[in-house]
């Protein structure tokens, strides 16, 4: 830490607002008992229903470890009964598409090369069939300003899971650059926060809680500022 150096740091004109966010789970009325039907029903149904069946388990309260990534593969494993087809499903990586049109296509693709590979799952039918939700989140300001980046660990360290997921996960679908809310706070400062801004874009939240998100942040912030 360099003595004497001034670390009053205001980063930006504009102060860093946190909003707390809920999803309210909306039924499509879209089901599915087979892989055919499921291929249909992705063809078609809401883009926010995708984005739901892969990125709402972070708000969804878990007890267990959950065996699957997203609740396509959940579903082809517990009620097809199709394990093969569960792990290819399982290791989509969201953040590899450029948009959830591109991604849609990503999961029929690989749901028909399963198909041409495998001749029994044509005639599988699911126990319990696959039922499209699509959630709408309720979004709300916490009230709660960040001025100078020496607050942001502080204020991480406090913040709901349901702040998380909206400024750290949810505002790339939502910001035109398609980053988190902190990495386009810090572009808009005085100061140099592309380290940091770095690091943050390296952060995959996809297989992690909204927890492990929020400890990592907490240092990178607290890391970023130590070496100011």
């Amino acid at each position: 830490m360099n003595q004497g150096k001034d670390r009053s740091v205001k980063t930006s004109d504009e102060s860093f607002s946190i909003f707390e966010c809920a999803p309210v789970f909306i039924a499509t009325g879209i089901s599915a008992f087979t892989l055919r039907e499921l291929i249909e029903s992705l063809r078609i149904v809401h883009p926010g229903s995708i984005q739901h069946h892969f990125w709402g388990r972070l708000l969804r309260p878990v007890i267990d470890e959950p065996e699957y990534s997203n609740d396509f593969a959940a579903w082809a494993g517990r009620e097809l009964g199709d394990k093969v087809l569960a792990e290819r499903l399982s290791v989509i990586y969201p953040t590899d598409y450029i948009d959830v049109e591109e991604f849609r296509l990503g999961i029929i693709d690989i749901i028909e090369d399963h198909l041409d590979e495998d001749l029994i799952s044509h005639t599988a039918t699911a126990r319990q069939p696959f039922h499209f939700l699509r959630s709408q989140l309720v979004v709300f300001d916490t009230g709660t300003r960040i001025r100078d980046f020496s607050e942001l660990a502080d204020a991480v360290k406090g913040m709901s899971e349901g702040s998380i997921f909206y400024h750290f996960v949810e505002a790339r679908n939502r910001t035109g650059k398609r980053c988190d809310d902190f990495s386009a706070w810090l572009e808009s400062c005085a100061a140099d926060y592309h380290q940091v801004c770095a690091e943050l874009t390296a952060i995959d939240p996809y297989f992690s809680s909204l927890g492990q998100i929020r400890d990592r942040l907490e240092n990178l912030f607290s890391q970023g500022w130590e070496q100011i």
